[in-house]
């Protein structure tokens, strides 16, 4: 059995680094050990959108410059399920790097701060007085679950998985686009709502595009999903015929567990940290991760409240805030009148990227201003069906 670890994270990708970089920064000198099921470089099905929050963590986690060679990305559109389009340049601009590239930086960063980084696939942990062993050998003092929306460590600590009811199912693929083009474009759904595309040009000639709807839509067409979501995704981008196609599940946080039991803390999409609204996770992850890092070090014999209370301090309100705007935006009608007053409003395009971006909340005036031209517009359009 090997020589205990100080911290053992299981997945290298934004939330598994962050976790690792975190520790490190707090702790230099921790013997921190980060596995993988695969080596990178290698693919994951995801939007590539890196916002500005998600810059600011890694400037946190000691690596500004990561994705500097990339084009930022910074103006918005935006479709409403009705067809009320917006544009505009957003406060901070956006990146989008594919995730081939940026993980396999993050995990040279890891590398490079001191931990230690292996292949290997997680089957069976128990907790042992002090430690957790992982496979019969592997001693941590904590563990950090990175291990994404089908975490085999959460199976493990006996947490249950997201409900499908807060689930959502995605496909993503690759288009060819001009060179010039900088609009990162989100177009929505009225049929099987909530669900919408995306292109997010990367600035090589190529965009990530996709479609993504709730998982009980799907099932509720009663067609093979791979019909429905490549053929919508063809309906909504005529013009960007998708390659690289693949479909993927993003656990939503309204459906989130607990953070973690004993001394594994869960990060990322294992802890079903994506936004509902949006579907992003690379700055939930990248917070996350570091955040179990840091309760990592600082109370290595007892992580979990440190956890709890650093995820209730930078995200409780904002999740409270996703939570009920999800039960709201369950109407096409409501986020109709949000785009429609963004249009006309830039602090409440400004407001709609951070509650979707990052960690915004919405002030009672702003909500005033929509839930107002909703009634509005619900009002108006029962007087036209008369």
């Amino acid at each position: 059995m090997e020589d205990v670890w100080d911290l053992v994270v299981v997945g290298a990708g934004p939330a598994g680094s962050a976790a690792a970089l975190g520790a490190l920064r707090r702790r230099p000198g921790a013997r921190v050990l980060v596995l993988d099921k695969a080596d990178f470089p290698r693919d994951k099905a995801c939007g590539d959108g890196i916002a500005a929050h998600g810059r600011d963590e890694l400037a946190r986690l000691g690596v500004p410059g990561l994705i500097d060679d990339y084009r930022p990305t910074p103006r918005l559109t935006v479709v409403s399920p009705g067809g009320t389009r917006v544009s505009a340049t957003a406060a901070r601009p956006n990146h989008v790097v594919p995730r081939r590239v940026f993980d396999a930086r993050l995990v040279e960063a890891v590398r490079a701060a001191g931990a230690e980084v292996r292949r290997h696939r997680v089957r069976e942990l128990a907790e042992a007085g002090p430690v957790v062993v992982i496979d019969g050998r592997i001693r941590a003092r904590v563990v950090v679950a990175a291990d994404g929306a089908n975490s085999a460590v959460r199976r493990l600590i006996g947490l249950p998985a997201t409900p499908e009811r807060h689930t959502a199912i995605a496909v993503r693929g690759y288009a060819d686009v001009p060179d010039e083009d900088d609009v990162q474009l989100i177009a929505m759904q009225r049929a099987g709502w909530p669900a919408y595309a995306w292109s997010f040009p990367i600035g090589d000639g190529t965009a990530n595009v996709g479609f993504g709807m709730l998982l009980p839509r799907l099932h509720a067409t009663g067609l093979p999903g791979r019909q429905v979501l490549h053929g919508r995704l063809a309906e909504l981008l005529p013009d960007r015929p998708a390659r690289d196609l693949r479909a993927h599940h993003l656990p939503l946080s309204t459906g989130r567990p607990a953070p973690g039991a004993g001394r594994v803390l869960l990060a990322g999409d294992a802890a079903s940290l994506i936004n509902p609204l949006t579907g992003e996770g690379i700055y939930y992850a990248l917070l996350s991760g570091r955040l179990a890092g840091e309760a990592a070090a600082d109370a290595s014999g007892d992580p979990l409240p440190v956890y709890r209370r650093g995820l209730r301090a930078a995200l409780g309100r904002h999740l409270r805030t996703t939570d009920v705007l999800a039960r709201l935006a369950q109407s096409p009608g409501f986020i109709d009148a949000a785009i429609a007053t963004a249009a006309h409003r830039k602090e409440v395009f400004d407001l709609l990227v951070e509650v979707g971006l990052g960690s915004g909340t919405v002030p009672v005036p702003l909500a005033y201003a929509v839930a107002s031209r909703w009634l509005r517009d619900t009002v108006r359009h029962h007087r036209r069906g008369r």
